[in-house]
């Protein structure tokens, strides 16, 4: 009979005097970036010094009297006690409160009415189906191509025949929508409202205008809002087509800012006062609205 010899095996090796090794679950997730150094945050306050200095200026610039800026050889850098008192004269002087009131009328309704038009064209070119669709898309999209300033004579023409030369129609008319908002707002409802939602929607018994209002605009909410805003400030700021379409009289707030500096003595305190008054509204409107301008500016930026 066979002996069966038990096989010996081998003790463990001692760990001690070695360091022993651990092991680390690998890293999940989004590595950490790194962090701003001095140069960043140096190129990014000098940016900051520029982009703020000019409303600065003008700020200080307000705040004096026109002797006082005018006899030194370097420019005021400190604020002075004038403000108010140039203010005081900016009203006295033109019509500036019926100018503020037109500007608001005027960027207000246009703002409101491309947000609502925009967002309604751009649900009907993302979500439903027509004929002749995508060839009116690329029409509305090839009319952000032509210049501005070639189409001012035939709208000049148009409302001129319509009747509404002279009266705040001629600048709420032409803008109620754009087509750079309709194009905007296509792709907002293209990639933030799933083709589910709508088809629930509609089982649920929802109209077009009923899916449009509780579905699609609690989607596009942030992107409306930058969109509303980008359209205030151009209406706000728009300068060529009030001066063609108002008379000085019945102008907006850059026609008015315009005859502070006309004739032939410039006032800059007084012109630059009413700079600073006409700034005030677009300040007040971007704070309100600086979270979800700027959600909705970065939000095509980074994905997941």
């Amino acid at each position: 009979m066979a002996v069966t010899t038990p096989t010996r095996v081998p003790a463990p090796r001692s760990t001690e005097g070695h360091g022993r090794r651990r092991n680390r679950p690998p890293r999940t997730g989004p590595r950490r970036p790194d962090r701003p150094g001095a140069l960043a945050y140096g190129v990014l306050a000098a940016i900051t010094a520029a982009s703020v200095f000019p409303l600065y200026w003008s700020f200080v610039v307000a705040s004096h009297d026109d002797n006082s800026v005018l006899a030194g050889s370097t420019p005021p850098l400190v604020p002075g006690g004038h403000l108010f008192e140039n203010i005081q004269r900016v009203f006295e002087l033109s019509a500036f409160w019926q100018a503020l009131g037109n500007s608001l009328i005027v960027a207000s309704t246009t703002a409101v009415s491309n947000v609502l038009l925009s967002s309604l064209a751009g649900f009907a070119f993302a979500k439903l189906r027509f004929p002749g669709r995508g060839f009116l898309l690329v029409c509305v999209v090839v009319t952000v191509m032509v210049p501005t300033q070639l189409g001012i004579i035939p709208l000049y023409m148009l409302v001129t025949d319509m009747g509404l030369y002279g009266k705040l129609s001629a600048l709420i008319v032409p803008a109620l929508v754009s087509a750079i908002g309709v194009f905007w707002m296509r792709q907002a409802v293209e990639e933030n409202i799933p083709d589910e939602l709508i088809e629930a929607a509609r089982m649920d018994g929802a109209g077009l205008l009923r899916t449009y209002w509780h579905v699609v605009v609690p989607g596009v909410r942030t992107t409306a809002t930058v969109l509303g805003m980008f359209t205030f400030m151009f209406a706000w700021n728009d300068y060529f087509w009030p001066l063609i379409a108002l008379p000085p009289e019945n102008g907006t707030v850059q026609i008015a800012l315009n005859q502070l500096a006309a004739g032939y003595y410039t006032d800059y305190t007084l012109m630059l006062a009413g700079v600073v008054v006409s700034v005030l509204p677009v300040l007040v409107v971007f704070t309100v609205l600086a979270r979800r301008i700027v959600s909705g500016v970065m939000a095509g930026a980074v994905k997941g």
